[in-house]
């Protein structure tokens, strides 16, 4: 659907929402994607979909509804706004809710989230069978079963009651590969992606040296003595633990009153060396957005300062909530619910080498499993198990497997025992930051 179509179509809606006394914002969005699946050297999947959506949050009384249609005809959509309604009428009172951004016009203006691609599907099918191809000739690989190409299109559109038309457009792409190596009666696997805008920014043999060397190393891991060690958490553990608590920035989390940073505003919450940002655009990023998911423009955001909380992520009903600024983080799809959310989560760079950062004994974690079952994001304890290496001065000396690793995570923030000077990402590129040592964690192992 074109531009125009959708602008006529939003605002027929939002003519009938006027019509009924209430007031909405709507989002819609139109998804293309293709994957690819290698099996046995063949193609196991050649999948292409397409899907639409659209959303209402429609605000009448005071009393909020949600609904949404798959459906752009206008049997659906008048269906959808009757659900809203409906919903509506037996939803409780919310003070803090309103369509309060107005005549908003933003558009993502950002060339590199969705440049044109002209790559032959050959070629990515090609790189498909290439991974598993690969991966299997390597030494000792008795299964690569997890191969593959996948990417993705999106166009997404936000209008309001208050006169704001919004639009955003990303295409990304990515490819996977995993491997299984057996030896001496013992087993290993690893799976591992890559995440770009451009077809010629995957690199398939970087993606599959990595993923091999990680399974064969850890191949003959043994756990350690239980105990208490420093940890140093590869950035894609680190995102996915971080993803765990990540409601403490929240501030519809504190306005529920189930945040424990929720009265923490302004006073310190982890040591001086840590600070946190969301950032609107990292280069190369995946996360790059114009506005919000109420048409509120993106901006950066210090989150945590020399450990100093400084603020948390709002949308206009949390800040209404707390009588502070809203500050551009509000999150909603089309089916879901008002929510927050930031853009590139990036960490500080600290005062350390990286050579300080590893300088004598602690545990790198590579593999982390049972993440969010093993979490309480209220109280901030964690249980979980992990693979590693037990390393000396940057040096891994020991596969480590089989061990449990538990601690409380909001003390964690406050145990750095270093922080490094340069800047990595995880492979979703969404997560920043430089190599981070971690005092005190609890190891259960033999």
């Amino acid at each position: 659907m074109s531009q125009l179509d959708m602008h006529h179509l939003l605002n027929r809606l939002l003519n009938q929402v006027a019509d009924l006394g209430a007031e909405a914002d709507l989002i819609a969005n139109q998804d293309k994607a293709f994957s690819l699946k290698a099996d046995k050297g063949e193609l196991g999947e050649y999948k292409v979909t397409s899907s639409q959506q659209i959303g209402i949050r429609l605000i009448k009384d005071g009393r909020i509804g949600i609904a949404y249609s798959e459906s752009l005809d206008d049997a659906a959509l008048d269906a959808m706004l009757q659900d809203a309604l409906d919903a509506s009428r037996f939803a409780k009172l919310d003070a803090d809710q309103a369509i309060r951004v107005t005549h908003s016009r933003l558009s993502t203006d950002c060339a590199e989230i969705s440049q044109p691609d002209n790559t032959p599907v050959e070629e990515k099918i090609a790189l498909a069978l290439r991974l598993e191809a690969d991966m299997l000739a390597l030494p000792d690989v008795t299964g690569a079963p997890y191969n593959g190409f996948f990417e993705g299109e999106s166009r997404l559109w936000l209008a309001n009651s208050q006169g704001s038309f919004c639009q955003h457009g990303e295409f990304s792409l990515g490819c996977h590969t995993s491997a299984l190596i057996e030896r001496h009666g013992r087993q290993s696997m690893h799976y591992q992606g890559q995440y770009a805008r451009r077809f010629d920014e995957l690199g398939s043999d970087p993606l599959i040296e990595q993923t091999y060397r990680l399974t064969d190393a850890l191949l003959m891991g043994e756990a350690v003595p239980s105990g208490r060690y420093s940890a140093i958490f590869t950035l894609n553990c680190l995102a996915s633990l971080f993803g765990c608590f990540q409601a403490a920035l929240s501030g519809k989390w504190a306005q529920q009153g189930i945040n424990p940073w929720r009265d923490k505003v302004g006073q310190h919450v982890a040591s001086r060396w840590l600070s946190l940002e969301s950032r609107v655009y990292m280069p190369g990023g995946m996360r790059i957005k114009g506005f919000d998911g109420e048409g509120a423009p993106t901006q950066d955001l210090l989150l945590i300062g020399e450990g100093e909380l400084k603020t948390l992520l709002h949308n206009s009903a949390s800040a209404h909530h707390f009588d502070v600024a809203s500050n551009g983080a509000a999150a909603r799809s089309a089916r879901a619910a008002l929510d927050v959310a930031p853009r590139h989560l990036v960490f500080g760079t600290g005062p350390h080498t990286e050579a300080e950062v590893k300088a004598s004994e602690y545990l790198e974690l590579v593999k982390l499993d049972g993440l969010h079952s093993g979490a309480d994001a209220v109280s901030g304890d964690f249980s979980f198990g992990a693979s590693g290496f037990l390393c000396r001065d940057g040096v891994r000396v020991q596969p480590v497997r089989g061990i449990t690793v538990a601690g409380n995570f909001y003390r964690l923030l406050g145990e750095l025992e270093a922080v490094g000077n340069q800047l990595h990402h995880d492979d979703g590129k969404g997560f920043y930051a430089p190599l981070i040592r971690f005092g005190g964690l609890s190891i259960a192992g033999k």
